[in-house]
């Protein structure tokens, strides 16, 4: 298991595979307010990739072709943030997607705890910390700490949608699910346009 970090970009020969997953670290909670900082990603294999996003960047065109790329599923934890954070900073949006979050809301109706250190504990019984969430991810220069926590983020989502898969395939409930990841691009482009906190679908 090793983290690989980068300035920028990911490597142009860099095959993460059919089903990457990626999380974000930004400056805050608001998108399109709060600069993008970091993206990590992983294959599933283990390994984690970061991105460091220097300030005034706006292209990062081997990250932006993973987040295009039709052929290849982006999965995330809260991917609404993610999702808005990077389409703020690159205007590419990710598709088609993946969210545990969501998925674990359609079937873990049992609980109200579907955060990720939650969710990996009681599904997976791996324990992650979250010290440094709320660390400085703007600095030029982030500590292995830093780097430890964000790789975290994205090294075990490969093995937590498979156990959510089951779930939902045995509740009945994967139709939803998908309707729901299809749709949620379009939620955090309506986030950036004004509409966060508004459910469109009430009266």
């Amino acid at each position: 298991m090793a983290n690989y970090l980068y300035k920028g970009d990911l490597p142009a020969d860099l095959d993460l595979g059919a089903i990457v997953a990626i999380d974000c670290e930004t400056m805050g909670l608001v998108a399109g307010r709060d600069r993008l900082c970091l993206v990590q990603l992983s294959g599933g294999d283990g390994h984690a990739h970061l991105v460091q996003i220097a300030p005034d960047q706006t292209e990062a065109p081997n990250l932006c072709a993973i987040l295009a790329n039709p052929d290849v599923l982006k999965l995330f934890h809260f991917g609404r943030f993610d999702i808005a954070a990077m389409y703020a900073r690159f205007q590419v949006l990710a598709a088609p997607v993946y969210c545990t979050k969501i998925a674990a809301k359609l079937v873990r109706t049992f609980t109200d705890r579907h955060g990720l250190k939650n969710l990996l504990q009681e599904m997976l019984g791996v324990d992650i910390s979250k010290l440094q969430q709320t660390s400085d991810w703007g600095a030029p220069e982030l500590s292995e700490a830093q780097l430890a926590y964000a790789a975290s983020d994205v090294l075990y989502l490969h093995k937590l949608k498979a156990a959510l898969d089951l779930m939902l395939a045995r509740e009945g409930r994967t139709g939803h699910a998908q309707a729901a990841f299809d749709y949620l691009p379009h939620r955090a482009l309506l986030d950036l346009a004004g509409w966060p906190d508004i459910d469109i679908f009430a009266h």
